[in-house]
């Protein structure tokens, strides 16, 4: 695997990780605390040069990201599976809407 494919492996992790913790800390404020914290842990091994051990710290991150997941995750509303996801759709192009006679 390529240097460059674990660095952007390592800013994807560190990127759900943040999401994660967002998921479960509702107060912006906490939440900011948390993701020093985060940013904390990934700094501690930014000079890991080691493939195999860059490997090993990306596996134990990505267990560690499955067994935090929340079981509900935040959506925002109009993204797919938000609560506002296709609302009010505009009518196809092929439709027309025709007015009732009164």
């Amino acid at each position: 695997m390529c240097i460059y494919r674990i660095y952007f492996n390592v800013f994807e992790s560190f990127r759900r990780a943040l999401k994660t913790s967002l998921d479960w800390i509702i107060d912006r404020e906490a939440w900011r605390r948390k993701a020093v914290e985060i940013r904390a842990r990934f700094d501690a091994n930014k000079n890991v040069r080691s493939i195999k051990h860059l490997r090993a710290l990306l596996e134990d991150a990505e267990n560690e990201l499955r067994k935090h997941s929340h079981p509900d995750p935040y959506r925002y509303p109009t993204a797919p599976g938000g609560s506002k996801w296709e609302r009010n759709i505009p009518p196809l192009p092929h439709i027309t809407i025709r007015e009732h006679p009164h």
